[in-house]
């Protein structure tokens, strides 16, 4: 895969990594050059010094050729506007942009630009670390109306089987963490004791999903 990342700040120079790690062939943009230092010796993708969301830079750095892009400077505007050129120019399938501003990240969610707000998503790591239930999404869909989030299972579920636990909730079991593995469910599949269930849920309902399954099974 082609990821092209405007920005190499810390998180831009960190997600370059990443994706060299996994093989990926990784193209970099920064107005600063100075700020490919970041990026370390091993680094074998493609740097390009300019402005990200300016076209002959984007073409400089093969976005004709991306399967995908990442906005991540520190300006929210400028991310915003290279994720749309990405999208709507260069047609790349897979764009994310990075956006302080929680309520504008809803905002170009749901105008089908997947979003990571830093301020909730750096609570959300902290309020997990210190013990408590996150009330985050795994992943969201484009328009911010459905999404894939933990469920935290009250063990009288336990036994249930993911026909009756969609009847009763709604909810559509999407996979299972058991002992480490990744489990697709089947319609006979029950949950056993310390699953790690995730679930599709229409993000409405998300809170009335987690209170529900997180409270005894009704008739227990």
């Amino acid at each position: 895969m082609r990821v092209v990342i405007m920005g190499c700040g810390r998180v831009g120079s960190s997600l370059a990594a990443a994706m060299e790690r996994r093989g990926h062939e990784v193209s970099i943009i920064d107005r600063n050059p100075s700020a490919f230092a970041r990026l370390g010796d091993g680094f074998r993708g493609q740097t390009i010094v300019g402005v990200g969301f300016d076209r002959d830079v984007l073409t400089r750095a093969g976005i004709e050729r991306a399967d995908a892009f990442a906005a991540v400077s520190s300006g929210d505007n400028s991310n915003i506007i290279a994720a749309r050129v990405a999208r709507e120019t260069f047609d790349v399938e897979r764009v994310v942009a990075r956006i302080y501003d929680a309520k504008r990240a809803e905002v170009y969610e749901r105008l089908g630009i997947p979003t990571v707000a830093t301020v909730p998503w750096t609570t959300e790591r902290f309020v997990s670390a210190l013990g408590e239930a996150s009330t985050t999404t795994e992943w969201r869909d484009p328009s911010g109306t459905l999404a894939i989030a933990q469920l935290e299972i009250h063990e009288s579920w336990i036994g249930t089987n993911v026909v009756k636990f969609q009847e009763l909730t709604g909810a559509r079991i999407a996979f299972i963490n058991r002992v480490g593995h990744p489990v697709l469910p089947e319609a006979r599949t029950v949950l056993q004791q310390d699953d790690v269930v995730f679930g599709a849920v229409v993000l409405d309902n998300l809170a009335e999903t987690r209170a529900l399954v997180s409270a005894p099974l009704s008739g227990e």
